[in-house]
């Protein structure tokens, strides 16, 4: 019985010690795992280091563009390079438009400078997003791009101040709400970017010459671009719609996909 006994007593330690062993083996293994993992992530991470060339197009004048880390950083006056009654008589951009009643704010007496920050590669897996009143995008002049509404109404009630580039200051910054003929006038021409990082465009696509007719619900699709040097890229167009009775386009609605 002792002898048993004794066998036992010495065999426990030595079982132990393999179950030990094979304890530290399997935690060995999942910490390695761990860091291929990790490793795996960091290469497939995508580092941008160099703007978009489509950021080649906006207005120098009025328009600082660059990269902070993953972020592009849009600095704008948010005066813009073309002709407008919002000018104010006297600026040599002061376009004489009897039929607009123009709200009483104008450029020079008001602060139209904008900075967005806009993620460099648009996170397209998300759910979209609906726009909300203020900015949700910077137009190539340099102002700020609008939804469809107006004071936390539809657009319909302010239509009348909106200049022959579908754009006023009612009241804050100078920003379009339909498409902006000053610089896309039903063409493909590139027209902004908007919050979510997402590039938007006129009325036709540059890798046709036509009107898109696979856009999503945003005005979005994928395909070459002017900026693209052949690669297909996700981008916004302005619908090819007649907003309401205002015999234009609106600049964008929503919503965001980019987000």
């Amino acid at each position: 019985m002792k002898k048993n006994n004794l066998k036992n007593v010495l065999s426990f330690p030595f079982v132990l010690a393999l179950a030990l062993i094979s304890v530290i083996a399997c935690s060995s293994d999942s910490v390695d795992d761990t860091i291929i993992s990790d490793e795996s992530t960091i290469e497939d991470e995508e580092v941008v280091t160099e703007l978009h060339a489509a950021y080649a197009a906006f207005n120098s004048d009025a328009v600082t563009v660059y990269l902070d880390g993953s972020e592009v950083v849009i600095e704008t006056t948010g005066l813009p390079n073309h002709e407008t009654i919002y000018w104010g008589e006297g600026n040599a951009l002061y376009r004489e438009e009897p039929d607009v009643d123009k709200t009483p704010s104008i450029m020079s007496s008001n602060n139209n400078a904008t900075t967005i920050r806009i993620d460099a590669t648009p996170n397209l897996t998300g759910s979209t997003i609906e726009t909300e009143l203020g900015t949700i995008g910077i137009a190539v002049s340099g102002s700020s791009l609008f939804n469809d509404q107006e004071g936390g109404g539809p657009l319909d009630g302010a239509a009348g101040s909106l200049d022959w580039t579908g754009a006023h200051i009612g009241p804050g910054v100078y920003h379009y709400h339909l498409e902006p003929v000053a610089f896309s006038d039903d063409d493909e021409k590139l027209v902004g970017v908007l919050l979510d990082g997402v590039f938007i465009y006129g009325r036709k696509c540059n890798s046709t010459g036509e009107y898109p007719t696979d856009l999503d619900a945003s005005g979005g699709h994928t395909s070459t671009t002017q900026y693209t040097d052949g690669e297909e890229e996700y981008h916004y167009h302005i619908i090819n719609e007649l907003y309401s009775t205002t015999g234009s386009y609106l600049a964008f609605a929503g919503p965001y996909q980019g987000y």
